[in-house]
């Protein structure tokens, strides 16, 4: 873990109130798929740094992408080229998928940057990917999420790509399909929909979800961030996670 200043390369509006942030590093980090990142806001009196998920890191450029929901992304969305910010890195533990061919991956709306980081890193691996957003206006990195073996758009309102979420999509193909493992990121609600049609149909194929709450510090000291799990302890999204098996944790 490295406390470090970073310089913004490219700062830039891809979808609906959706930004990609490219930030050049003073040296090379290793950041795995599924870890994220504390970074600043770009303005002092906000103490706490925002989490975000990576979604590619090349050489000292890492890249992620936020949405702006309130003063703080705001902030960040109106820095400029060459402005710095403070970043913590690499945070949490990302997707092992060791031993895997064939993953089913399934991404809701800003779900999708850490599972695009994901597909990057495991060159190897077949991956089916089913990404979910809102409508239209909200579709964004097809280009990378393209580098999957096949791709299925769905948005809520059918603007674009099929009408219907990204667990409705999987769930149609998944018999033919029959992955060795399901990978997803998405709103609270999409993995609690996706827990439960699992247990439903009696699914036996490891499933490891990233999971998405508000943090303070980021490194398990503070406990903002803690959800219970399904042995009646309770985890650390930020230390522990934020990836677990779905079966251990309540959703």
């Amino acid at each position: 873990m490295k406390d470090l200043t970073a310089t913004i390369k490219e700062n830039k509006l891809i979808a609906e109130n959706i930004y990609e942030l490219t930030l050049t590093l003073p040296q090379k980090t290793e950041v795995k798929g599924g870890q994220f990142v504390n970074i600043s806001t770009g303005d002092s009196s906000q103490l706490l740094r925002r989490p975000f998920g990576v979604m590619k890191a090349e050489g000292n450029d890492i890249t992620l992408c936020y949405q702006v929901k309130g003063s703080g992304t705001q902030n960040l969305a109106d820095m400029k080229v060459g402005q710095t910010l403070e970043i913590l890195l690499p945070l949490g533990n990302g997707f092992d998928l060791s031993g895997f061919k064939k993953v089913a991956v399934l991404g809701g709306g800003v779900g999708i940057f850490p599972l695009i980081a994901t597909i990057r890193a495991n060159p190897a691996i077949d991956f089916y990917t089913y990404a979910g957003f809102r409508n239209s206006a909200a579709v964004c990195l097809l280009d990378e999420l393209k580098k999957s073996k096949r791709l299925t758009v769905t948005t809520d309102d059918g603007s674009y790509g099929c009408k219907g979420n990204a667990v409705q999509a999987y769930l149609a193909d998944a018999a033919e399909l029959n992955p060795d493992c399901i990978i997803a990121c998405g709103p609270p609600v999409m993995l609690k929909i996706l827990k439960q049609r699992l247990e439903e149909c009696g699914n036996k194929i490891p499933c490891f979800v990233s999971l998405e709450e508000r943090m303070g510090c980021g490194i398990g000291a503070c406990l903002v961030c803690v959800c219970k799990t399904t042995a009646g302890g309770n985890a650390r999204v930020c230390k522990d996670g934020p990836v677990f098996d779905i079966n251990k944790v309540e959703l």
